[in-house]
């Protein structure tokens, strides 16, 4: 079976064909960053035009670099939720003219659950159920995954995604949006002992994250630093904060999967491309005895092979939409 899958829901206009849910046949994305880095982040009205205006060449190119017409395509795949909502619209419009055009059945996709099955690809013998965190720019979660399309959310964050953290942190230290790969690359050439930072807990909710205090103690901390005239190395707090976070993630990840009794982990997201984040879960992982899976770099961001490959699972599942088919902001994996 072949997927058409597309993905719009912040900044990437993409579009991939997917067979069998594994085998990424073509994947094009058409970034907006150098746009957005100019204004320190993601501009949603500005994602939204650039979606606009980009969405008919990346559907096009994905279909050509397969050597396709759209009567190959056995159905259309589309992120619908979450996302900024402007964004997400472009691509479902866009989708549900091809069903309609084309007669194809319409697949609607959950962002976060694309995200989980970027792994699949990578992995063909990842199987449900096991445990997931999830990292990215917008999300922070730990999710069971009980089978391709079934979900329970056992931790979440409170305040700011991990993704989101590291952007905010980078910022204040200098570096360019996104920030994460600055903050990585820096953190590889610092002393991540240089300095001590808080590692919140949220009171009653052992498997939930809150990153805000960490970002305020890293702005605070460097703002001080600056009022006082006293010149902070950039690559030490990058350090400092990356071992932090790092933790966080692994203690309450491995709490999880602890408690749970589960033996097999995968990550995904932005977040898992960072080097220590993927370091510090491995080294736990194996003294756990846990089979760790993690996506290729390729797939840890946006992109639509992941909603392709989700789309071929919840086309199975028998999961369909009209033309009445509309972008949803927040949704959580449960209710889907």
């Amino acid at each position: 079976m072949r997927i058409l899958a597309i993905e719009s829901s912040c900044d990437e206009t993409a579009c991939a064909v997917v067979e069998d849910g594994v085998k990424v046949l073509s994947n094009v994305i058409a970034t907006q960053i150098d746009e957005h880095r100019l204004y320190g982040g993601v501009v949603p009205e500005i994602a939204s035009r650039r979606h606009s205006e980009n969405i008919s060449a990346v559907v096009s190119k994905a279909l050509t670099d397969c050597d396709m017409t759209l009567s190959d395509i056995d159905a259309v795949a589309v992120t619908y939720a979450p996302g900024l909502i402007g964004a997400l619209l472009v691509g479902i419009s866009f989708a549900k003219g091809l069903s309609l055009a084309s007669g194809k059945p319409l697949v609607p996709v959950h962002h976060i659950a694309g995200h989980i099955a970027a792994n699949y690809i990578s992995h063909e013998d990842l199987k449900p159920p096991y445990l997931c965190l999830v990292i990215s720019g917008g999300h922070s979660h730990i999710v069971e995954v009980l089978d391709y399309t079934t979900y329970r959310v056992v931790g979440r964050t409170r305040d700011d995604a991990a993704g989101e953290c590291f952007d905010k942190v980078a910022r204040t230290i200098g570096f360019e949006y996104p920030g994460g790969k600055f903050i990585d690359a820096a953190a590889k050439r610092g002393n991540e002992k240089a300095f001590s930072l808080p590692q919140p807990k949220v009171a009653g909710s052992e498997y939930d994250f809150s990153f805000s205090g960490l970002k305020t103690a890293v702005i605070n901390l460097v703002h001080n630093s600056q009022q006082k005239g006293e010149e902070v190395n950039a690559d030490d707090v990058a350090a400092s904060f990356q071992k932090t976070i790092c933790d966080i993630l692994v203690k309450k990840t491995m709490l999880a999967a602890d408690n749970l009794g589960y033996k097999t982990l995968a990550v995904a997201g932005g977040v898992s491309a960072n080097s220590g984040v993927r370091e510090a879960m491995q080294v736990a992982c194996d003294k756990r005895g846990i089979k760790l899976y993690l996506p290729e770099l390729k797939y840890c961001g946006d992109n639509a092979a992941m909603i392709g490959c989700q789309g071929y699972y919840d086309y199975l599942a028998g999961k369909r939409a009209d033309e009445s088919l509309n972008g949803i902001a927040t949704l959580s994996l449960e209710n889907i």
